[in-house]
């Protein structure tokens, strides 16, 4: 377990659940994004903040920051290393995504545990359509007329799933690792 931020009691703070983009792969996929005509004029999102969204949750109180931590760690105790890789991009009308495919099923898996353990509790509610595994590189106030581009051959292999803060600031939002588990094992 990893607890990099702390929280006051009655505090409320934006939360979410992700698999971290591992350091090496976060820096090429946003080498890749800075060197993309088809993303100029967007807002990159920077490496340290590149991650495969699980479950957002909003605004939760401290107290269920904890027990998603504890949820997290329950349901990915024993689980492999998931293994993606680039499919494709897309882009919707305020962010720009490298879409992945899931090579063993074991990361669509745990995500799929965790949102239904979230949402048993109370502090969730899952999406009708199925998860679609994605980091999101770029975001823009307008969707572009014509975003087509190529995305780079990439494996991405996240070795932990972790509850981050958001906290939002003026150029972008700071994630903040709140608790994590390691997977593969």
């Amino acid at each position: 377990m990893k607890v990099g931020a702390t929280v006051e009691g009655d505090a409320r703070m934006r939360v979410f659940v992700g698999y971290p983009v591992p350091a090496a792969t976060a820096a090429g996929l946003a080498a890749w994004a800075g060197g993309c005509a088809a993303l100029d004029g967007a807002r990159l999102v920077p490496a340290s903040n590149l991650h495969l969204t699980v479950a957002f949750l909003g605004s939760v109180a401290a107290d269920d920051a904890e027990r998603v931590g504890e949820l997290v760690r329950d349901a990915a105790e024993g689980v492999a290393l998931p293994r993606f890789a680039t499919r494709g991009f897309r882009a919707t009308r305020s962010v720009g995504m490298v879409v992945l495919r899931d090579e063993t099923g074991a990361g669509t898996a745990l995500a799929e545990v965790v949102q239904e353990r979230l949402e048993a509790v109370g502090l969730y509610t899952r999406e009708r359509r199925a998860w679609l595994p994605h980091v999101t590189v770029a975001r823009w106030k307008e969707r572009p007329v014509a975003v087509r581009t190529y995305v780079p051959v990439m494996e991405i292999v996240p070795s932990e799933i972790a509850v981050y803060l958001s906290v939002l600031r003026v150029g972008g939002a700071q994630y903040d690792v709140f608790d994590s588990a390691a997977l593969g094992g």
